[in-house]
Parts: structure tokens; sequence; C-alpha cells
């Protein structure tokens, strides 16, 4: 008989791609991980990882059984929202992991609607990056995670997570005060080919947003400045250290005295932002009317101007 427990941990394992990082992220010792893993080639007999110096990978084996494990964590998750349903589930705590502008836009708002619609629902926020949290939802370190699509996001097939749309807003350019593109009312990225920019670090989703804009505007930026924070991007664009590409919301409440923001001409970068869950807990009586809140707070089109 195979445990489940032991199918969430190959699925970590598949995810990070190493025994150390799976271990970290649930909260066990990698010798325990490794044992689980152990026991769980003996529960099939057959080897369903391998291990070498670049980290973990999963054997034939092992992806067919992946297949079947997301199936099934998938309706454990299903089984444990009809319980809670068939006891009322009327309060409890649901966490959400986002990061800090989508925070501010929809996580926010709807923590405030759900203070009047759903008082028993309690929601915990964690502020983190939208690549990050989208493991934190498999991981079950969260039950909610506001992400960004990036290069390698799961898509909306994955077996894994339910995805809710939520909002899309645009890159706009923020050059400084005295640039000499400053008077344009657009601005075309390849005009900027040769300017130092300020960008975020890799693997933040908005870093791809740059660098795949740039390249479709036929160049490679040169990122001579690297911040997560907007408020110090924005600061830095002020000094004259350079150029950027910021998402229209994460302007709002910025000293915008000594930059100039102008939209993107042409077809601009933009930042679709979507809820995840695990598969089958989208119907949790306490995490359904937390999707239903920040779908409200997104509201029904694109950010506005700042």
């Amino acid at each position: 008989m195979i445990e489940a427990r032991r199918l969430h941990i190959l699925r970590a394992v598949a995810d990070h791609r190493t025994v150390t990082a799976a271990a970290a992220a649930l909260y066990l010792t990698p010798s325990a991980v490794s044992q689980q893993l152990a026991a769980l080639e003996q529960e099939t007999g057959h080897r369903l990882v391998d291990r070498n110096a670049r980290g973990t990978r999963l054997t034939p084996a092992g992806e067919i059984l992946l297949s079947h494990a997301n199936a099934v964590l998938a309706q454990l998750e299903r089984a444990e929202a009809e319980l809670a349903a068939y006891g009322s589930g009327e309060a409890g705590t649901v966490t959400v992991a986002a990061f800090a502008t989508g925070i501010g836009l929809v996580v926010a708002p709807a923590i405030g609607a759900l203070a009047r619609k759903a008082p028993g629902i309690r929601v915990r926020v964690r502020d983190a990056e939208g690549d990050e949290s989208l493991l934190m939802v498999l991981d079950r370190q969260v039950d909610v995670a506001v992400a960004v699509e990036y290069r390698g996001a799961p898509g909306e097939d994955d077996a894994r997570l339910t995805r809710v749309p939520l909002y899309a807003e645009p890159f706009d350019a923020v050059l400084p005060r005295h640039h000499r593109l400053a008077d344009d009312e657009r601005t075309a990225l390849a005009d900027l080919a040769k300017d130092p920019w300020i960008g975020q670090s890799a693997g933040n989703p908005c870093h791809d947003v740059t660098v795949l804009a740039c390249e479709y505007a036929g160049f490679e930026p040169s990122l001579e400045h690297i911040s997560d924070d907007f408020r110090a991007v924005v600061a830095l664009a002020a000094a004259g250290a350079g150029v950027a590409l910021v998402p229209r919301s994460a302007l709002r409440g910025n000293d915008l005295t000594d930059v100039v923001v102008r939209p993107v001409d042409g077809v601009a970068p933009t930042r679709r932002v979507f809820a995840a869950v695990r598969r089958g807990a989208e119907q949790h009586p306490l995490i359904r009317p937390v999707l239903d809140a920040l779908r409200e707070a997104a509201g029904p089109g694109p950010v506005d101007e700042p």
C-alpha cells in the first residue's frame, strides 16, 4: 500500500530537484526525506529517483508515479473540502502568499471584504515573489498563492494546481526627468538600447518581462542596477542611474517628482496575475470565499493609468 505522504514527498523532490531543498520546504531533515523515498521505492518495487552531482531527477518509473500522485493528492484535497463543507467550515484560517503590489491591489481589499461577508474566515498574509508562492502552495506552507505568469510557471493544465485569473497590467517605462526622451508621449524600447537599465534579480518574474521585452525590441538590456523593490527602482531612475520597466500598479504611492512615466510604444509588456491553490482545494468552504474575494477585488479589467 502506497502512503499518500510519501507521494507528497516525491512531488516535492520533483519540484525542488534536490533532496535537501525538498526537505527544507517540508520542514524535514534530508535523511528523513531519503528514508521516505527508499520506503516508497520498496512499496512500488521500482527505483524512482536518480541522484547525481547536479541534483535529483525522477526515473521513468518515478515520472509515471508522479502523474498518479498529482491525481491522488488532488482527490485528497477534494475529500478534505467536502468534509469541511459537511462540518460547515464557516470559521478558520487561510494563508495567502503574494508579492507586495499584489497584496496592496487585491489581497488587502479582499481581506476587508471578507471581514464584512465572512467574518469567521481569518486570512494570514505572507510576502513572497510570484515564483516563490507557487512552490509554497505545493509544499502546503500556504493555502493560496497570488502569483505572476513567468517563463517556467505551471500552466493552466498543470495537474497540481487550479488557477484563477485575477488581472493583467502593462509595464510602463520610467525615465529620469531630464532624459533625452522625456518629452515623448510614448517610449519605444529600441530607443533605450544604449541606456543603463535598472532591473530585478534573476528569478523574479519581472526580470523575465524586462529581458524578453528588450529582446523583442532587438537588444539585450545592460542591467547595471538590480532591486526587487520598485520604490528603490524609481529612486534610482530619479537619480539618473538608468531606465526601467515597472508594473503600473507598482508606481502608485511612489514619489514620481524626478522621473517621467511613459507607456511603451507598440505592444506593452504585461504582467498577468492569477491566484492558485492545490488542485481539488478550490471548493474548500474556507478557500472558495477567499478566491471569490480576490476575484472581486481584482475587478473586471486591467489596471488603469497611475
